[in-house]
């Protein structure tokens, strides 16, 4: 995607004045009084994802009001939003992000998670695409609501082009995070149809919505049904739990009958007593019996990369383990004696299992810029493991004290961020790093950060891994085993990956 008009780097308000009030005091006065209509649930757990209308306040605000509301006892623990909605100015293939550094609202600024971004960037799972953002109020709408409601929170805006539920599912899981994290969807139901044939079309949409039938969604449904869909991917795949909070249209709040456009808002939740980052003893009963299985996919990635110059290619065929099919998040380590011989890998989930594993475990060998490409000589002696990552969840602290409080040696790998300088730590680090000052000192020096920085600005996450291992001389078997049986001319050689 080409970025045609670049984005200030504070998006100014595109729809104040026509679509919700300009004014801050009667903007905020219009959303109290719908967030107070509505009411809360005390005993309500707080939801992780919403879809929630996006015409003008008049209109549709009471309906999205319904699905705010739920977040009130989540103000100052939900930290990070990523709000999904449709394009309707501008067309193009994928999802968009944008340039901007914050999106100005008549209630203040909000930052935009750039580090985010950049990773999602980077990853491939969106794009830049500023002229998408420029006008699009299909995001836009929901930042007061969440202002009022959060107070202080980061922003991942992303427009959705014409995209398969997979795609958007793959992002969702990239960015699912933990109880810090909020999803949105923005979506509108059906347009311009009379009162009566709405409310039937539109009970027909809701009850799909409710089965997580993404299928059932077809293109007049819904303006926003590319995220819509790729979230009920998600929610289907996770066992998420989806509540309706209202479903109306413009005839019953401020519109005429004849002509009439459908609202509905939803909450979901997650399964009750998981914690994604805390599911530890779930992710190693899933990997339980395909244990063997990475390590050999692992070893034969390597071997590809000595005769091939590529990783070792990978198709999620119907009849895989789940575990292997499903997003997951992996570091490959390879060492050679005592000696670190490469690490590589990615704390976010953003392809299949299997997918992460025969890539990293090509990059450590041959790709990681702090050694030169594995030779065969090499693998006399070389040892593997591979982590499998939980979603990293940030971490809210008063100062360092606190910060090294929190933390639990051997338990807890840990990312850092201040500004443009970032470093992770896999919880394996703590067996050379066993004290909590050290482990952190050490980290913020992989950083390039003095070890006695420190900063408001500092961000971290924790995540938790389980470690694969199999000791050698499995593994120099199967490597070996693997390289000796593939060819190996000396054209390939000069042609094989270098630093």
């Amino acid at each position: 995607m080409l970025e045609a008009h670049p984005l200030p780097a504070i998006r100014p308000a595109a729809v104040a004045g026509s679509f919700y009030p300009a004014a801050a005091v009667e903007l905020e006065r219009q959303i109290a009084g719908f967030l107070g209509s509505a009411g809360t649930a005390a005993t309500e757990p707080v939801p992780k994802a919403l879809i929630v209308p996006h015409a003008g306040y008049i209109y549709s605000g009471p309906i999205a009001a319904a699905a705010y509301a739920r977040l009130a006892p989540a103000r100052g623990r939900i930290t990070r939003v990523v709000v999904l909605g449709p394009s309707h100015f501008v067309g193009f293939r994928g999802l968009a992000a944008g340039s901007a550094e914050a999106w100005q609202t008549p209630l203040g600024t909000v930052p935009i998670d750039r580090s985010l971004v950049g990773r999602l960037i980077e990853a491939k799972l969106v794009g830049m695409l500023d002229d998408a953002h420029a006008r699009e109020h299909s995001l836009e709408v929901q930042i007061p609501f969440l202002q009022a409601v959060l107070g202080e929170f980061s922003l991942v805006p992303i427009v959705a082009g014409n995209a398969a539920p997979e795609a958007v599912s793959a992002l969702l899981d990239a960015v699912w995070g933990g109880p810090e994290t909020l999803i949105v969807i923005s979506t509108d139901l059906s347009h311009y149809l009379d009162y009566r044939t709405c409310q039937e079309t539109d009970r027909r949409t809701a009850d799909a919505i409710e089965r997580l039938d993404a299928d059932a969604l077809g293109p007049d449904t819904a303006c926003g049904r590319v995220p819509v869909r790729g979230l009920l991917v998600a929610a289907k795949h996770r066992g998420m739990s989806i509540a309706r909070r209202d479903l109306r249209n413009s005839g019953d709040t401020a519109g005429p009958r004849n002509r009439v456009v459908g609202y509905g808002s939803w909450a979901l939740f997650e399964p009750a007593g998981r914690q994604p980052a805390e599911d530890l003893a779930g992710v190693e009963a899933a990997l339980g019996s395909v244990g063997r299985t990475l390590i050999e996919l692992a070893c034969a990635s390597i071997a590809n990369g000595l005769t091939a110059g590529r990783p070792k290619p990978v198709t999620v065929t119907p009849d895989l383990p789940a575990i292997l099919a499903a997003p997951g998040a992996v570091f490959v380590t390879l060492h050679r004696g005592s000696q670190l011989r490469g690490c590589v890998g990615s704390p976010l989930a953003q392809r299949p299992l299997i997918a992460d594993v025969a890539d990293n475990a090509f990059k450590a060998a041959f790709k990681d810029p702090r050694f030169p490409p594995l030779r065969r000589e090499e693998l006399t002696d070389l040892d593997l493991s591979i982590a499998v990552l939980t979603p990293p969840v940030l971490m809210r602290f008063d100062d360092e004290i606190d910060l090294l409080r929190q933390l639990r040696p051997g338990r807890d790998g840990l990312i850092i961020e201040d500004g443009s300088r970032r470093a992770l730590f896999l919880p394996a680090m703590w067996r050379q790093l066993p004290e909590k000052r050290q482990f952190l000192s050490q980290l913020k020096h992989k950083a390039g950060l003095d070890v006695d920085h420190w900063s408001p600005a500092l961000k971290t996450a924790r995540f938790q891994s389980v470690e694969i291992r199999q000791e050698p001389p499995n593994v120099l078997q199967i490597l070996v085993a693997l390289a000796a049986n593939s060819p190996s001319p000396a054209s390939r050689e000069r042609e094989g990956p270098s630093p």
